[in-house]
């Protein structure tokens, strides 16, 4: 099957980053585990699936092994390019955060996370998503250490938080992918992202007009453009008249092309060369406006800065598939390394649905929409991985799971029992 031996492709591609022959091998099944179609994914359910005695040797491949998870990402970058390159791709940011339970698990504190939509204990990280014609996938991810985790010694010893590490802003692990990047020769014409990144200037913006960079970065309504006035964006387009707005296409979505009113204003910030612009959008139907910062070093047209603009919603979609088909929120890893694995890991997988999916576009049956990633995921479980699945994986995996669960109980009472002695010496 073609899908084999683009997975093997793509796994050949990564296989120097691993110092022995057993974790390389256990890394690609690893992958085809992710790619399985398991309602819950963590490493005894990966390991069940793909016929694995037991847990221990993928618990070991994320925490121990002797392999480089950057040097992965880089290959797999690499992979992506041959496979989705083109000189008009856009760099998505954004991040995403996993809700977790207990205080040990590497950065999670309680913090605000768009996925719960408020403060919750959680794990949060930033990603950068290569989005171009044929497709979209994950190249890039860091994970966010708060402050309280940065400046507690302890902490970061048991969850193997590497001893150069300091705090960084979710803008700064942003950039310092990006510059990674654009420096591996990555073809990206633009940058995008939310506000959460257009608010930073100094930390942001300013560095990628360095590098003359162009961008769309959305801001938020209370954001000042420079000028003698030093006005409100929200203000400003109060201020224009209706005549000013045009109907343009954000992109194709779901359910066809994506219409709101757009408009846009130069502006001239003191000492900057390039070309800047206060880019709005607005909802035909609510009156709901969004607001961006723009630069170019190159004119730009209104339409090309709405198409750029509309963009971010690929890795909203990446996210989504990511977390759907191939365990990216599932991880339920505690320590630095292994976040990182697990993650790279997945990073792999979903790339490989990407860039089978893109291909996918190009060969077009008569009467049937092309492959999506959901279905190469569903079809590459039930004729590649399930096959491979015999009566005696179902029963040893029994007998394992009563034997842990044995140890488990045993070690339980016996907690219990010392615990009850103790209170009877006092």
């Amino acid at each position: 099957m073609r899908w084999q031996a683009l997975l093997g492709e793509g796994l050949g591609r990564v296989a120097g980053r691993f110092a022995r022959v057993e974790p390389r091998r256990r890394a690609g099944r690893f992958v085809a585990g992710l790619l399985s179609g398991l309602s819950r994914v963590n490493c005894w359910t990966i390991a069940e699936r793909v016929g694995e005695r037991t847990p221990d040797g993928m618990q070991h491949l994320l925490s121990r092994a002797s392999w480089d998870a950057d040097g992965v990402r880089d290959d797999l970058r690499g992979w992506v390019l041959e496979h989705l390159a083109d000189s008009d791709a856009v760099l998505v940011i954004d991040e995403t955060g996993d809700l977790k339970k207990g205080t040990e698990t590497v950065g999670v504190q309680r913090q605000y996370t768009g996925t719960a939509g408020r403060i919750e204990n959680s794990q949060m990280s930033v990603f950068l998503t290569y989005s171009a014609r044929r497709g979209h996938t994950l190249i890039d991810r860091e994970l966010y250490l708060p402050q309280s985790w940065a400046e507690d010694p302890v902490r970061r010893e048991r969850a193997g938080v590497p001893a150069g590490t300091g705090f960084a802003t979710k803008s700064a692990l942003a950039l310092s992918m990006i510059i990674r990047a654009l420096d591996a020769g990555t073809p990206a014409k633009w940058v995008t992202g939310d506000e959460a990144y257009g608010k930073d200037g100094a930390g942001l913006r300013d560095p990628l007009e360095t590098r003359e960079q162009a961008y769309v970065l959305a801001v938020a309504c209370d954001h000042r453009v420079p000028g003698p006035s030093n006005v409100r964006v929200d203000e400003l387009a109060g201020r224009l008249p209706k005549r000013a707005w045009q109907k343009l296409s954000a992109g194709p979505g779901a359910k066809g092309h994506r219409y709101y009113l757009w408009t846009r204003i130069r502006l001239n910030p003191a000492g900057k060369s390039g070309h800047h612009w206060a880019l709005m959008r607005r909802n035909q139907r609510t009156g709901e406006t969004a607001f961006y910062r723009c630069y170019s070093p190159h004119p730009a047209s209104l339409p090309e800065l709405a198409r750029i603009a509309g963009r971010r919603w690929t890795i909203e979609e990446t996210f989504q598939t990511g977390k759907e088909l191939t365990g990216l929120d599932q991880h339920q890893v505690r320590t630095w390394t292994s976040w990182y694995r697990w993650t790279t890991l997945v990073m792999l997988a979903h790339a490989f649905l990407a860039i089978a999916s893109a291909h996918a576009r190009a060969d077009t049956t008569p009467g049937l929409i092309s492959l999506t990633r959901n279905e190469i995921r569903h079809l590459y479980s039930k004729l590649v991985i399930e096959p491979a699945y015999t009566t005696i994986d179902t029963l040893g995996w029994s007998q394992w799971r009563r034997r842990h669960q044995h140890r488990a109980k045993t070690s339980h009472y016996q907690r219990r029992h010392q615990d009850h002695d103790l209170q009877l010496e006092y």
